[in-house]
């Protein structure tokens, strides 16, 4: 079978990875794709929010299957659009998506059907907004409702900082269409954890657990990004959190979807804070993450393609998911200046040289001239690597990140290390400071109890 990967991220190239081991695929072709997944099958110029284009590409290559990997063009409705093709797709509808897009849909779905989540307020006039926040207790988090790459949340730990925050979002407009609506929540205290599931509408398989690391810098500081890092299982993980996690959260989810109307089929992905009251749900996502699918996809051990066709055709309770016992610790490395400014086409060196322990997801890159990698945006790739234990995977990924290097390379030394039991990277003697480094030495954000 062919199969169409809509998308340019490491998450893509890792699908691409992980559907080339698989026995039932024959050509592979990624839209728009990267350096690495041009490695794998064919990459397709056509924007992963182009519909029609898409919808050409699926026929004129004749995909068995598309799957998805971005939460963008699932918002804009592409499974509507390719099942009216009658041309097979892995994703929810567009009103399924509106789990991630909408998270004032997402709050009102859960509060409706007794899903434990933070208490919250949804407000469309901005002088509401601040009435409210002018007698709330604080901390309070601000969002924005709909996708804002990652930006639109603001934890505030003073009334000001949230009406500045409202302020942005409504009056200012920072956000576009996304901030036309804000909820006020309470801030929740504690452990975050993401946890994933694929789902036929009716059936969930196996739960399967990351944590990521939002901030650029080591100990948990700097900017928020698209995440620097992220390793499977977590060390606090067990069966008694799974089983709360699908008894109270996953399952009355896509219960109640199937209940109101917008059966949710693809994967489901919650993202948890394991409070002192219970997990309680931060937000919810259509799709796998990034860079979680980096190191879930290692693990598993069925046949992706087999995963992703009985998930569309509704017999996910006929699929065993198993994932290996084996962890999973994935680095990114980006590129200096990000989230901020930063260059593209610098060269990309000492890929051939990365031991075969681990392996490298290509995001942001490009085939430069000769053919070899060069970057193409701000995080460049993910250096993976599986092991006995969370320590073994650490190293493992290290080792091969320490092989690769372009011009200001920046990354975390701190991926993993406390759930590891193990101290920070250290630098090697010849290695020059990298951009924005951050000296203080903490607690990676996953293993620190945080609000958010």
């Amino acid at each position: 079978m062919n199969v169409l990967i809509v998308g340019n991220g490491a998450r893509e190239h890792a699908i691409a990875w992980k559907l080339r081991q698989s026995r039932g695929v024959g050509e592979l072709f990624i839209a728009p794709g990267n350096a690495g997944t041009a490695a794998l099958g064919a990459n397709i110029a056509c924007s992963a929010t182009d519909l029609d284009g898409l919808v050409r590409a699926a026929r004129e290559h004749k995909a068995g299957l598309t799957v998805v990997g971005p939460e963008t063009p699932l918002a804009a409705g592409i499974v509507d659009r390719f099942r009216t093709e009658d041309l097979p797709v892995f994703g929810p509808t567009k009103a399924a998506a509106r789990l991630e897009y909408s998270k004032a849909f997402a709050k009102e779905l859960m509060q409706r059907h007794g899903i434990p989540t933070a208490k919250t307020r949804v407000f469309t006039n901005p002088d509401e907004a601040k009435r409210y926040v002018a007698s709330a207790s604080v901390p309070l988090v601000v969002k924005v409702d709909g996708l804002a790459a990652g930006k639109g949340v603001t934890v505030c730990t003073t009334r000001e900082q949230a009406t500045e925050a409202i302020a942005e979002a409504m009056e200012t407009k920072a956000f576009g269409a996304a901030g036309e609506r804000v909820l006020v929540e309470e801030c929740l205290v504690g452990r975050e954890v993401s946890v994933f599931a694929f789902t036929d509408g009716r059936h969930l398989s196996p739960l399967v657990a990351a944590c990521d690391y939002k901030r650029l810098l080591d100990g948990d500081a700097g900017p928020n990004t698209g995440g620097m890092g992220s390793y499977s299982p977590p060390e606090f993980w067990d069966e008694r959190l799974a089983s709360q996690a699908m008894d109270l959260v996953m399952r009355p989810t896509v219960s109640a979807m199937a209940h109101e109307g917008n059966p949710y089929t693809g994967v489901l992905y919650a993202g948890l804070m394991l409070t002192t009251d219970g997990l309680k749900v931060l937000e919810f996502n259509c799709r796998l993450g990034d860079p979680e699918t980096q190191v879930l996809l290692p693990r598993l051990q069925t046949d992706l393609l087999e995963l992703l066709l009985a998930t569309v055709s509704g017999r996910l309770d006929q699929c065993a998911v198993r994932w290996t016992a084996e962890a999973c610790v994935g680095v990114v490395l980006a590129s200096g200046g990000y989230p901020g400014e930063y260059r593209r086409g610098v060269r990309i060196q000492g890929l051939e040289s990365v031991p075969e322990s681990a392996v490298v997801f290509h995001a942001g890159t490009k085939p430069g001239s000769g053919g070899a990698p060069v970057t193409d945006g701000g995080r460049v790739m993910t250096v993976c690597a599986l092991g006995a234990s969370l320590a073994e995977a650490r190293k493992k990924a290290y080792e091969g990140v320490a092989r690769i290097q372009f011009d200001d390379m920046h990354y975390r030394r701190d991926i993993a290390a406390v759930a590891a039991g193990a101290p920070r990277t250290p630098r090697r003697m010849d290695e020059s400071p990298r951009f924005g480094e951050n000296k203080a030495q903490g607690v990676p954000g996953p293993d620190r109890t945080r609000c958010a």
